[in-house]
């Protein structure tokens, strides 16, 4: 069973794996230890160019979000409505998700705020929609779940760092 001290050092495993891979990319990448909001690194290129970077690490391949956090959600009794698109709190914020495995042979998904916005609130209204609006177990909680199969496409696509430079 995980434990609290166990999440804390696979996030920091994560973050610090992820700094790894953007020092070996040619960035200058700085993790924060403590607890910033929205991002977890800042990597900044030879010509003083940057982006944030929020990490998010896990050993199942499989991560929570709050779908409140990329859409506005309603309720009409116990039903769910998903509502419009927030806007990303930091301009070009990159999410990277990481699987980090005890063999160390570690998986990285590189993708955009908004990329990521896109699935959540995609699969947020699928759910919805096959239980009739309304959350089986608890209908008010804005919990949802992205897995490895979600963010395939995004394997190892460090280029939306670069793409993401400011």
């Amino acid at each position: 069973m995980a434990t609290g001290r166990s999440n804390k050092l696979t996030g920091q495993t994560g973050e610090f794996l992820v700094a790894a891979e953007l020092s070996r990319l040619g960035y200058i990448a700085t993790p924060f230890a403590g607890n910033v909001p929205h991002y977890d690194i800042i990597a900044s290129d030879d010509a003083g160019k940057h982006v944030s970077i929020q990490v998010k690490a896990s050993r199942s391949g499989s991560w929570q979000l709050n779908v409140g956090k990329f859409c506005e959600i309603s309720f009409d009794g116990e039903k769910q409505i998903v509502g419009r698109a927030k806007k990303c709190p930091i301009n070009r914020l990159v999410f990277v998700f990481v699987i980090t495995n005890p063999n160390r042979s570690d998986k990285y998904f590189v993708l955009s705020w908004r990329d990521l916005r896109t699935i959540v609130i995609r699969h947020h209204t699928a759910y919805l929609k096959r239980h009739d609006g309304r959350r089986p177990l608890k209908w008010d909680s804005l919990h949802s779940k992205v897995t490895e199969k979600d963010l395939a496409p995004f394997e190892e696509e460090w280029s939306i760092v670069q793409g993401n430079l400011k």
